[in-house]
């Protein structure tokens, strides 16, 4: 690991905190990490995720000011994004970060002109360079040669050491910057506090509900990620404040989420706000508590929904009722939905051969995901029969067939709709894009 290399004498003590802005003490910081995902692995705090782009007021202490007019200069001179670093850490006496700065260097590598929109990738488990993890500090300096940045629509900060100082300039950060369109923080060290500050920039006030609140009147917003929130209540008050959200928003087109302890109740009032909703094409709901009841809510709006394309029902327990429900949708009424992941829902032969002959008469359903369930013959000769005629193709699920002594079975293969959703290449694109196959059929978290 390098060390840093010293850019400016430090200051001899803090500077005094800005009243009229969200930065407060510009001295050093504690150490930080963190998406608008907000994730908490310590579970010592509430946990949001959410990707963010928002339009924000003009800069207002002393400090943001000096690096402003510093950021207006060294646009017009043309520096690079490396060299605006460096004198942004020069003049407010702050160590360089090494990662940082040679991750800068590579952005500027893979587009010399600085045309296209790109997301700098940041994140703290990079494996192929050395790594030394962003702080609250780090990012401070960070946010300010990007406040006034036009070509960075993307921030990749997973896996540092973000805290709810880092969350607060990430908040002050959002409100400068309106072309930033995704912003990761997941596995950051950020708890409750900082994940209100981030409600606040879009102006909410508490948590899930506010963010839900906001985002009822939001116009900028693409892609809204809310997994594994760490959640004292069974009422599901989340639940349906989302569903009263989805019912108001025309822009929103992907929403996760997992993990959010979502039951038949959730689902009803989710489907009941849907019927209405016009723009949404991703709805991912695995990881939850839904079972064959609620599923027969999801499938009556599959009847009547027109714009749904991808449908994550991992992980929960819909059983073969539920997979009938699906099945009599897709193959009379649905002709949108391309995509259905229904792994490990303790689905038996009987919903997933239904499955299977729904594919036969729906031609738009192109990817179905099975591993995890109760596989019979009658099962295994269905989707041998999809692959084999070319109605299936080998990329598009995760089985594989094979025949031993006159008998079909089905093998795993490593593909889904979000199989690496949590790790992306630090380089270059992913090599196996069968494991994301969300991002293939539409999704817009990253290509914004």
């Amino acid at each position: 690991m390098r060390e840093r290399r010293r850019t400016g004498e430090p200051t001899g003590g803090k500077r005094s905190a800005c009243g009229r802005c969200l930065h407060g003490n510009h001295g050093r910081g504690p150490e930080l990490a963190a998406g608008a995902a907000l994730g908490n692995p310590h579970g010592n705090g509430r946990s949001v995720t959410s990707e963010l782009s928002v339009r924000a007021p003009r800069i207002q202490c002393d400090f943001c000011e000096m690096t402003a007019h510093s950021s207006e200069a060294v646009m017009s001179t043309r520096l690079s994004l490396h060299k605006q670093y460096l004198q942004a850490c020069q003049e407010s006496s702050q160590l360089e970060n090494p990662f940082i700065a040679h991750m800068l260097e590579e952005a500027e590598k893979a587009d010399i002109t600085l045309t296209k929109r790109i997301t700098l990738k940041i994140a703290g488990n990079n494996r192929l360079v050395p790594v030394q993890k962003v702080t609250d500090e780090d990012f401070r300096m960070l946010a300010c040669i990007l406040s006034n940045n036009t070509f960075v629509t993307g921030l990749d900060l997973r896996y540092n050491v973000l805290t709810d100082v880092g969350a607060e300039h990430a908040a002050k950060f959002l409100q400068e910057n309106s072309t930033l369109h995704y912003l990761n923080l997941m596995f950051n060290d950020i708890c409750t506090n900082g994940a209100e500050l981030i409600a606040k920039a879009l102006h909410g006030t508490q948590s899930l509900i506010a963010i839900a609140t906001v985002m009822s009147h939001n116009k900028a917003m693409k892609a809204l990620n809310l997994n594994r929130p760490i959640l004292y209540s069974q009422e599901e008050e989340t639940t349906v404040h989302t569903a009263l959200m989805m019912k108001n928003n025309s822009c929103l087109m992907e929403l996760h989420l997992c993990k959010h302890e979502i039951k038949n109740f959730g689902v009803e009032r989710l489907c009941d706000a849907l019927y209405e909703n016009r723009s949404l094409r991703y709805l991912d709901l695995s990881c939850n508590k839904i079972t064959r009841d609620g599923v027969k809510f999801l499938g009556e709006l599959l009847k009547r929904n027109q714009t749904l394309e991808i449908l994550d029902l991992n992980s929960n327990r819909i059983e073969d009722d539920g997979a009938i429900y699906l099945s009599e949708a897709l193959a009379l009424y649905n002709r949108t939905l391309q995509a259905l992941a229904v792994v490990s829902n303790n689905i038996s032969g009987k919903g997933l051969v239904a499955l299977s002959d729904s594919m036969k008469t729906n031609m738009v359903l192109s990817y179905i995901y099975i591993w995890g369930n109760k596989f019979d013959e009658a099962t295994c000769v269905a989707f041998s029969d999809l692959i084999k005629t070319g109605r299936l193709k080998p990329n598009c699920t995760d089985v594989d067939p094979y025949e031993v002594d006159g008998h079909v079975y089905l093998a795993e293969l490593p593909h889904g709709l979000k199989r690496h959703y949590y790790w992306t290449p630090s380089y270059g694109e992913v090599d196996n894009k069968d494991a994301n196959a969300s991002l293939a059929i539409g999704a817009v978290a990253e290509h914004l």
